[in-house]
């Protein structure tokens, strides 16, 4: 004996056609419509605090982010997810507690760069380069001892 389970029932997708005698050439389902004109509301929304005017062209732009958007969103949900259950899992995942990861400073460090009153001319030879550092006044550089 074979038992049928009622999936069938469920894959049924309450879709919404359009007026009578005039239905639309595409499928959309009833949280579709929904979310797409929130969604659209939303992106108008963006457009003017990003102040991006009101126009034929913007409002065009605005409809097909709208059209993605709903579609992407759409793909996500079904029967066994429905919408409160995917904007619910998008919020916890938002707010869950994090571990906390401290920096512990780069691979570079500012602590040892030499600081001189003076700055190199052009043509002077680095003291550095030719045996000991000669001792100037003003700000004096730490070495290697005086740190530790």
């Amino acid at each position: 004996m074979r038992i049928r389970t009622d999936d069938d029932v469920y894959r049924v997708d309450a879709v919404w056609l359009g007026p009578p005698q005039a239905t639309f050439p595409w499928r959309a389902r009833y949280v579709a419509w929904g979310v797409g004109m929130v969604t659209f509301l939303v992106v108008l929304g963006l457009e003017r605090q990003l102040g991006i005017g009101f126009g034929f062209f913007s409002t065009g732009w605005g409809l097909l982010i709208t059209i993605l958007l709903t579609r992407l969103i759409g793909s996500r949900i079904t029967h066994e997810r429905p919408l409160t259950a995917v904007a619910a899992m998008w919020v916890r995942e938002l707010t869950a507690p994090r571990r906390v990861t401290a920096g512990r400073g780069g691979a570079a460090s500012a602590s040892r760069v030499r600081v001189e009153r003076d700055r190199p001319r052009p043509g002077q030879r680095s003291s550095r380069r030719w045996g000991r550092r000669k001792e100037r006044t003003g700000v004096r550089a730490p070495t290697s001892s005086q740190q530790r």
